[in-house]
């Protein structure tokens, strides 16, 4: 009788584990020389289980880190209106974001050139992490021109919201002119606010929102965590 892998039993056994919530989405599962105790084996056979659990994307490593549980895939809709707290919400997920940078600075030629601004006129730098259960999902970096939002800033000192902070600048509704996708690996600094092994695949969409007239009023560049969300397009929505 043809006996399994080790590695292949500590891996299933770790995934029924999984499975049954002995260790929920965003826990830290227990180190490989803990590991290594339970199951009577070496941290190499331990090492292979893990990788076969990453593999399958039940896990991802987060290096210095430890070895933490994913969520499965969520799926995050691209069309004519893109907002993230409805997105993630109709996934019946909770959406929060973490803001790390609120400045205003002038406008490189790229963020110039996407808004109809004359080069170096002042801009608002938002830049942050978006999460769903808490568990990172997306970095993102929102790019808005200064003298449409004067109190932008200000607004999302007291909510994280975007589409809030324009709306109280009076602008009540956008909608998405363009956006573009890349596949991209993550740096370092990436991989340590996602949680993610350095390199790991990451989606970069680069997209221009517009108001009712057509003119542009935020240029936003957004890093997802590859193996953590489905991007679907609607083109009519």
């Amino acid at each position: 009788m043809t006996r399994s892998p080790i590695w292949k039993a500590i891996a299933d056994a770790l995934a029924s584990d999984i499975a049954g919530g002995q260790y929920p989405t965003g826990s830290k599962l227990p180190t490989e020389a803990d590991l290594s105790a339970r199951f009577g084996v070496n941290r190499h056979t331990v090492r292979h289980a893990l990788s076969a659990l990453a593999a399958q994307g039940l896990v991802v490593p987060r290096r210095g880190a430890g070895v933490f549980v994913t969520a499965p895939a969520t799926e995050y809709r691209i069309g004519k209106r893109v907002r993230f707290n409805q997105n993630i919400a109709a996934t019946g997920r909770v959406p929060s974001r973490q803001i790390s940078r609120l400045e205003t600075c002038p406008a490189t030629p790229p963020e110039a050139g996407a808004l109809h601004l004359a080069a170096g006129t002042s801009v608002h730098v938002v830049e942050g992490l978006s999460l769903a259960d808490g568990q990172p999902l997306a970095l993102f970096r929102s790019v808005l021109p200064a003298a449409r939002f004067p109190s932008l800033l200000d607004d999302l000192a007291r909510t994280p919201s975007i589409t809030a902070a324009m709306a109280s600048g009076g602008l009540a509704d956008y909608t998405r002119a363009s956006t573009r996708l890349t596949a991209r690996r993550a740096d370092p600094v990436q991989a340590l606010h996602l949680r993610l092994a350095e390199g790991a695949p990451l989606l970069q969409s680069v997209a221009v929102n517009v108001d009712g007239t057509g003119v542009p009023v935020e240029y936003g560049t957004t890093w997802f965590a590859g193996d953590r969300v489905t991007l679907t397009i609607h083109s009519d929505d």
